[in-house]
């Protein structure tokens, strides 16, 4: 357990701790007395509300020294007691991190420094702002943290200062710098490319021989209005970037101003910062550890998965890899890909009990409507249903068309997801889409355990070892499997060079097929296309009819990853001034538009039905 901070940030997703002056609030410490000054005043409250974040699951405890400098602490006459406060400040934090060296689990302690700006600071002269934050830095390093965070930074020029101050006590000390910018500096320079200039001023190399190990986002803007920023942030840095919102703002609704402030919403936007590829997620004002505690579930297991790389032993010496079937004999609709043909596919969603009765009589209207196959999700949003591969084999058998297994990663380890792969070969079950799987939290298991022993990509490598008759260790199954296996991908990813990586290393394993995210603006899956270049394997667009205007805003608000266009979502509010009948034929126009323009790009479609109305469905494909 030696890895540095900075060893960490680059080899897995840490959890940053919450807001500390939040919580010292909440337990009726008014704001008349230093939250500093408690480190010495009341340390066991600061150990107290550093353990709690520690127990929510947090990787980076930061210590109660966010003002504890000279200027501050002045104006509650403990000017002369820096180094006193600083320094106790570690110990608790250190003390409290300790406590989980037996349970194989590292945890870094970060030196908080900010910069609580006031008239009398901003009258300063900047050796006086150098000196006063040298003593501080001086006292946080001399007690053995293991990183500066410099936090809420107002501007480029107060960040120089910072690291100048940092240079002069240690010039090769790790630091990260993290900004608190208002909405309008981050948001209101009204194009692209103002802002990348913006942000390319902010976030670029110091002239110090000294560079941050991560750059930062925290404070002033909650968990939506920062996704805005880091989304196109991202693009322009080659550092690891750690970002730490607020725990929300307002947003408005129907002429009412919601806060989204659960643990749940700002965890899911925690997700999201890290689909975006950001190396830390934590909480700034406003945030507890209830909320440390939902990220903590959510991206640690996720994560995993993103990070894992499966292993694939070498055959065993008396082992030899047979030859797979030829792709366009696996399936029908393997066949039919093969030659080029356009295929039609419907996502029905398997039922929460045993009575498959009604699942298949939707089969069945499907199948004599000159569908292709039917997509069985697995486990969709988290939820538990009956085993998707009893579904795939009832569909097969007693509907008498073929089913798209959908397989994750969330809720078995290698050796089950290997078992399951097996049997579905002994069903005959041959097309299968794999995908990495939400996060538990997501669904309505919150303590369930996502398991994520690899990801998408490690089950394609998996399937096509299968496919040529080795398993995982390097030890023959006797006859191979011969599943004709695809993979997803986002069009609308907000980190579009990730998800193209990702789309290709899928390839590169195996994958035979894609199937997309619901598409609801054709143009951004024709963009991510032209991006990629010559795609070697055929593409099925997820489509989505909407049934209502609350179908589409839940869809935009509460599902993580989807993007539905502002003209869309006019569209059907619009409708929603009429009936649910004018809403529905609004969502199946919009799903058919869609339909029209992508046909020619694709060779496939996948049409979701919404509600389980495998009817609207067979609307959509006419």
């Amino acid at each position: 357990m030696s890895n540095s901070f900075s060893e960490s940030l680059l080899s897995s997703t840490l959890v940053f701790d919450g807001g500390m002056g939040t919580e010292i609030y909440r337990r009726h410490v008014f704001t008349n007395q230093s939250y500093d000054g408690l480190n010495l005043k009341n340390s066991e409250l600061i150990a107290e509300i550093t353990r709690s974040y520690l127990n929510a699951g947090a990787d980076v405890l930061t210590t109660n020294t966010y003002g504890a400098n000279r200027f501050v602490l002045e104006r509650y006459g403990l000017g002369d007691q820096v180094e006193q406060i600083n320094r106790r400040g570690v110990e608790i934090a250190r003390k409290v991190s300790r406590s989980v060296l037996a349970e194989d689990r590292q945890v870094f302690v970060a030196g908080s420094v900010g910069y609580p700006a006031s008239d009398v600071q901003i009258k300063r002269k900047r050796s006086e702002i150098i000196d006063c934050f040298s003593e501080q830095i001086d006292a946080l390093v001399n007690a053995n943290v293991d990183f500066i965070l410099f936090e809420s930074q107002p501007s480029r020029e107060i960040a120089e200062l910072m690291v100048e101050a940092l240079v002069r006590v240690n010039l090769n000390f790790p630091f990260a710098l993290s900004y608190g910018l208002s909405r309008s500096y981050f948001l209101e320079p009204n194009t692209l490319e103002s802002r990348a200039n913006l942000y390319a001023k902010l976030f670029a190399p110091f002239e110090f021989s000294s560079q941050p190990v991560a750059w930062g986002l925290n404070c002033l803007l909650g968990p939506s209005e920062m996704l805005e920023a880091v989304q196109e942030i991202v693009k322009i840095l080659k550092l690891p970037l750690i970002v730490q919102p607020n725990a929300g703002s307002p947003q408005g609704f129907e002429g009412r101003q919601l806060y989204y402030g659960s643990p749940e919403y700002f965890a899911t936007y925690a997700m999201r910062y890290v689909d975006l590829g950001v190396a830390g997620v934590g909480g700034c004002c406003g945030t507890t550890p209830d909320d440390i505690a939902e990220v903590a579930r959510a991206v640690k297991r996720s994560s995993r998965g993103r990070r894992s790389h499966i292993v694939l032993l070498d055959a065993q010496p008396n082992v030899e890899e047979k030859n797979e079937v030829p792709v366009p004999q696996r399936s029908k609709l393997a066949e039919k890909l093969s030659r080029g043909e356009w295929v039609q596919t419907v996502e029905t969603i398997p039922p929460c009990g045993f009575d498959l009765t009604t699942f298949i009589e939707k089969a069945n209207v499907l199948r004599k409507a000159g569908v292709d196959a039917v997509n069985l999700p697995d486990g969709p949003r988290a939820s538990a249903r009956i085993a998707s591969i009893v579904a795939a084999e009832k569909t097969l058998v007693d509907a008498k068309i073929e089913p798209v297994l959908h397989v994750c990663c969330r809720d078995r380890n290698l050796i089950g997801l290997q078992a399951d792969l097996i049997g579905c070969a002994a069903l005959n079950i041959k097309n299968i889409l794999f995908i990495t799987g939400d996060p538990p939290k997501l669904g309505n298991y919150p303590n369930a355990t996502g398991v994520f022993d690899c990801d998408s990509i490690g089950l394609c490598a998996l399937q096509r070892r299968l496919n040529r008759g080795v398993d995982l260790a390097g030890q023959t199954i006797g006859k191979p499997t011969s599943a004709f296996f695809g993979c997803g991908f986002d069009p609308s990813a907000l980190n579009r060079d990730r998800e193209l990586s990702r789309l290709r290393q899928k390839i590169d394993s195996g994958a035979l097929f894609a199937v997309t995210q619901p598409v609801f603006d054709p143009v951004v899956l024709l963009r991510f296309l032209d991006d990629f270049g010559d795609l070697p394997i055929p593409v099925i667009a997820g489509v989505w009819p909407f049934v209502s205007y609350r179908n589409a805003l839940f869809m935009r608000k509460e599902v993580p990853g989807i993007v539905v266009p502002e003209d869309i979502m006019s569209r059907m509010e619009k409708a929603s001034a009429y009936s649910k009948e004018a809403q529905l034929e609004t969502g199946i126009q919009i799903a058919r538009e869609s339909l029209d323009c992508l046909r020619g790009s694709v060779q496939g479609v996948q049409i979701s039905a919404p509600l389980g109305r495998v009817d609207v469905s067979l609307r959509v494909l006419g």
